[in-house]
């Protein structure tokens, strides 16, 4: 073998591994990044399973004392299952927003344009009704926890749509879009804001 097809080969062998490089750092900044949107995500999650959970339990505080409303836990209850038996991102996402709606309905969360948690609701009316309500302990403290977890899970989900930007864009530039076609990776779903989700939570039954 001569010395020009030597140098072409070595040439050729160079070029194969800057490419080869460059394909494995794209890879693996794509693997990074996904990476952190999935930790994220398992925040939000956090966030939505507690929230769930407190709204179950204030709700079940209320049943206690009120049982015959029953219309106006039976919507919570079907919303709160269907967000604990979602899997994907996407399912939890909309089972989420059907909660909060169906809180918003009974007065439970702010809706959009009103002020106070619980203002014009139903639930509302029904905690006038029952004085013991508003100076129930238990009660009081899970208000002042729902409120709570409703700012932490705006944080989470402002980090995990701030963590998809970040993917996304990094999936979606040249070159890095052909490796993440030929690896399969995928454009991840934002946490869209629900209507209200910007006011910040106000629970307050006891006046």
């Amino acid at each position: 073998m001569g010395k020009s097809a030597l140098w072409i080969l070595g040439i050729v062998v160079l070029v194969i591994l800057f490419v080869v490089g460059i394909g494995a750092g794209r890879y693996n900044t794509l693997v990074s990044s996904r990476n952190t949107v999935d930790q994220q995500w398992a925040q939000v999650e956090n966030n939505l399973q507690r929230r769930a959970d407190l709204i179950g339990n204030l709700v079940g505080t209320v049943k206690g004392i009120a049982g015959q409303e029953k219309d106006v836990f039976i919507k919570i209850a079907e919303a709160r299952s269907r967000l604990l038996g979602a899997s994907s991102p996407e399912d939890k996402m909309a089972a989420n927003e059907q909660l909060t709606k169906a809180s918003q309905e009974a007065g439970l969360l702010p809706s959009a344009g009103g002020g106070i948690l619980g203002t014009g609701g139903r639930f509302l009316s029904i905690v006038e009704q029952y004085p013991q309500l508003r100076s129930s302990e238990s009660f009081l403290k899970l208000q002042d926890e729902l409120a709570g977890t409703e700012n932490r899970l705006a944080v989470a989900r402002k980090d995990y749509n701030d963590a998809v930007t970040v993917y996304n864009t990094t999936r979606q530039r040249f070159p890095t879009v052909l490796i993440a076609g030929l690896m399969g990776f995928q454009d991840k779903p934002f946490f869209k804001a629900e209507e209200g989700a910007k006011q910040v939570p106000k629970v307050d039954f006891s006046k």
